[in-house]
């Protein structure tokens, strides 16, 4: 079902634009997967050129279907999806030049303060939009429900005329869904600099492709560590694989389950923000069902595959064996689809 990509794959061309939502690709994409110009890199001088990197493309899916390349476990999913309320955005700009909104959310089923990190200025939130009884401009301004850009003396959320809705003068690809990324937090591998997983590396990698693509992107950030077991117990797991134990092993010796994630929050997330057409940035087929929701509420029509660093050869990869046994087993035991022969050795 996952055979090898092989080095011949690497050199074919890209398979035509339309193409049947039910198909499944012969090989797993991973370093094969086919890439595509941005079409708007022509005109740029060299060095910009150099900078514009083509995005992996994507696999079409279809999980109403046995073959639309969406695994074959079926999740429990929520009967009712959560009710999820943003509270406020705010403008953030990166060390690398771009720019994003940071979007804070609440919701009724705990008290985590989950995020949407949103590229693009067209992705809004209905439920930050939305008026609140009693509220000033000021107040909307301060929470983030405000359109086009701040500045200092403004008092209106509304449009302002002469000041642009978009800070970079672009206008979202609707005719594109999305890229979404959905990522659980980790704070050993996005702060403490850990090697036992890629976590760090896939949320950079993340914000790189979302940064560039014209369809806008966004990382929904759920506060659910190490797999939903929390930060003390996966701190017990890492004792336990280094007894000798893989990740899923580890979780069960705790009496953990080897995934304890759940992903309605996303799904409703997701539909707060406007997007019932996405592109999923995700080796895991299993999390295409369990992010659309009990009812198909999010449609997944690709899966775009995230390919670890070192294993496209880059130079600012990382690897070591605790990485490598991680992604292994993620591999054989849950499923993702890497491809195994291109691990570096």
């Amino acid at each position: 079902e996952r055979p090898d990509a092989d080095d011949h794959s690497a050199t074919q061309p890209p398979p035509p634009s339309l193409l049947s939502p039910s198909f499944t690709p012969p090989s797993t994409p991973g370093t094969a997967t086919p890439l595509t110009s941005l079409s708007d890199a022509s005109g740029l001088g060299a060095a910009v050129h150099a900078k514009a990197q083509a995005e992996p493309r994507g696999i079409p899916v279809d999980s109403s279907v046995p073959t639309g390349g969406c695994g074959t476990k079926r999740p429990r999913l929520m009967e009712t999806l959560p009710q999820v309320e943003c509270i406020v955005r705010a403008r953030i700009p990166t060390v690398h030049g771009t720019q994003m909104f940071l979007h804070l959310y609440t919701n009724n089923v705990d008290n985590k303060e989950h995020l949407a990190i949103v590229f693009g200025d067209n992705i809004r939130s209905r439920s930050l939009d939305a008026v609140r009884e009693g509220e000033t401009e000021m107040d909307r301004l301060v929470r983030g429900a405000y359109v086009g850009r701040l500045f200092p003396g403004r008092t209106t959320s509304a449009s302002v005329e002469g000041v642009p809705e978009t800070f970079n003068g672009d206008v979202r690809d609707t005719a594109v869904p999305p890229l979404v990324r959905i990522h659980s937090e980790c704070y050993t591998g996005e702060t403490v600099w850990s090697a036992r997983c890629d976590c760090g590396e896939q949320l950079d990698e993340a914000a790189r492709l979302m940064a560039q693509t014209k369809a806008g992107g966004v990382i929904v950030y759920l506060r659910q560590e190490g797999r939903g077991i929390g930060l003390g117990e996966k701190l017990k797991a890492y004792n336990l694989q280094d007894l000798g134990s893989d990740t899923v092993q580890a979780n069960l010796l705790l009496r953990h389950p080897a995934d304890a994630r759940s992903y309605g929050l996303a799904t409703a997330m997701l539909m707060d923000l406007g997007l019932p057409q996405i592109r999923l940035l995700t080796n895991n087929p299993d999390k295409i069902r369990a992010v659309e929701g009990p009812n198909r509420e999010v449609v997944v029509k690709e899966r775009v595959a995230m390919v670890p660093k070192s294993w496209k050869h880059e130079g600012d990869g990382f690897t070591s064996p605790e990485v490598n046994g991680y992604l292994r087993t993620k591999i054989e035991k849950m499923g993702h689809m890497l491809d195994m022969g291109a691990m570096p050795r």
